[in-house]
């Protein structure tokens, strides 16, 4: 085990120390969220919802909660549908036209491939984690690792927990540096970096204690720099000590946001937007159960005769209660009015929860039978609502991911080395939502060729054919494989004539 150099220790020790700072004003609304939308999953983050029960005491209405998953399933629907091709590999715009096929259909092996590895690895079930996240803190972390040789997958995934992770940025409000601070047993912490625990003695491994590890990755030119270290007093002397230290092509943490205001590292989530009314509801329901109590309990008067004794009183069926000859006994008290107010905000409540929360424009409508001009437009509407998401979306968690996908997949061999820069290999998402615009200008253009056919045979000739069939394919996601190779086309003498 080596001590971390003094220069290099105090720049991460302070920038870990900065990042711990910078988190703190969030937490308090962290907590507000995950209490009220997500029950539980905020353990850690401290304070009075550190003891698990006391998440669900406070919780009267479940609204936001059901919203909260119904948003998370339906992003991981549009964005990346679990088992189908929500991505492609296509031909960068310095390759040559006359490779443009050839290459393209060998993009689609190699698209196909990586595509095998996450529909057999866990990335569906923890990718849906982190979406859960991200619509109630506005903020999520996925850990993608390379698996053991010999599995199913080369990939593995684990859904970091807010509590565990500290970004930061250099003032441009970019994520360049992350670390997850953890607790791990001494006996975990051999297994894991058993080269740094070799000078330890042996019986201070085997304590049941736990220490305290931070992973820090932070962004340097091409790469990201990872480094593991602890200060812990069990380790060294309380002195901080280097655990391992390497270089990724691309970073295993990917950290992505919701949205997020100027200046601001950490992401903001609609469930903050609907933080009050989801409050307001919570109370409202909390009033109407009390309300419910007292009107099936009832509040009861009685005489202070000698004989009648409150405390022994059961307000049970066939029950009979002394009293006092001539004395009014128990008499039920009448409430001076009644909670009817609350069912005049409480419906308005929570359909603004769930318009805030997009739950009624992502869902398809009950009880209606839309037309095809109808999906469509509210295809094109939903696309409008989640634009700037999805592009937040796409160059922070779709672009990374796919990223690292192919740096695993290269370094193991299993494709040739290609670098997703636009130039020789174009990345291009396939997923539902991404398809929306593109089938708005396929659209456009099979208008522009309907229009062009009634103008006769003389403006078709000025339409490529062929160069229009394969934008449409291009456009609608059709494999390379089912184009056939450019032909040339011989027009009738009179035709040509024309």
């Amino acid at each position: 085990m080596s001590e971390l150099p003094e220069p290099r220790l105090g720049a991460l020790s302070r920038a870990f120390l900065a990042a711990r700072e910078r988190r703190l004003p969030w937490e308090r609304i962290w907590r507000d969220c995950y209490a009220y939308a997500l029950p539980i999953r905020g353990h850690g983050l401290g304070g009075e919802f550190a003891p698990a029960a006391s998440y669900a005491e406070r919780v009267f209405d479940g609204t936001a909660a059901d919203a909260v998953e119904q948003l998370a399933a339906s992003l991981l629907a549009e964005l990346m549908p679990p088992w189908s091709q929500w991505f492609g590999l296509k031909p960068g715009h310095d390759v040559p036209e006359a490779e443009g096929p050839g290459m393209a259909l060998l993009l689609d092996g190699l698209a196909a491939r990586v595509q095998g590895h996450f529909d057999r690895s866990n990335f569906a079930v923890e990718i849906h984690q982190c979406l859960l996240d991200l619509v109630t803190v506005g903020t999520a972390t996925l850990l993608f690792e390379e698996a053991p040789t010999g599995g199913a997958s080369a990939f593995r995934f684990t859904s970091v927990p807010t509590a565990e992770i500290y970004v930061d940025g250099d003032g441009d409000a970019a994520i360049r540096r992350q670390f997850r601070r953890t607790s791990i047993g001494l006996d975990t912490l051999r297994l894991r970096f058993p080269e740094a625990c070799a000078t330890l003695p042996p019986d201070a491994l085997k304590s049941e204690q736990r220490v305290e590890l931070v992973e820090a990755l932070v962004r340097d030119g091409g790469g990201s720099v990872y480094t593991a270290f602890t200060q812990d007093p069990l380790l060294n002397g309380g002195r901080p000590v280097l655990l391992r230290e390497g270089r990724f092509e691309a970073s295993p943490f990917i950290s992505f946001r919701w949205m997020k205001g100027t200046g601001e590292i950490y992401g903001r989530s609609p469930v903050m937007t609907a933080l009050p009314d989801i409050r307001t509801a919570n109370k409202v329901v909390e009033l109407i159960l009390k309300n419910a109590s007292i009107a099936v309990t009832g509040i009861w008067l009685a005489e202070d005769d000698g004989v009648l004794n409150p405390a022994t009183i059961r307000l049970t069926p066939g029950s009979i209660i002394p009293k006092a000859v001539g004395s009014a006994g128990l008499t039920p008290l009448q409430a001076p009015g009644r909670f009817d107010v609350s069912e005049l905000v409480l419906n308005d409540l929570r359909g603004r929860i769930r318009h805030t929360l997009l739950i009624d424009r992502l869902t398809p409508l009950e009880g209606r039978n839309m037309t095809a001009t109808e999906v469509l437009e509210r295809s094109v509407e939903t696309t409008r609502l989640l634009g700037a998401v999805y592009g937040r979306l796409q160059a922070e968690l779709l672009t990374p991911l796919i990223q690292r996908a192919v740096s695993i997949l290269v370094r193991r061999g299993e494709i040739p080395p290609i670098v997703l820069d636009g130039t020789a290999v174009d990345l291009h998402y396939r997923s539902p939502l991404a398809r929306v615009q593109a089938r708005e200008d396929a659209r456009n253009t099979i208008l522009w060729l309907e229009t062009t056919a009634k103008l006769g045979p003389l403006a078709m000739a000025g339409v490529d054919l062929q160069a229009t069939v394969r934008w449409l394919a291009d456009m609608l996601g059709v494999p390379g494989s089912l184009l056939a190779e450019p032909i040339a086309l011989h027009l009738p003498p009179e035709e040509a004539g024309a």
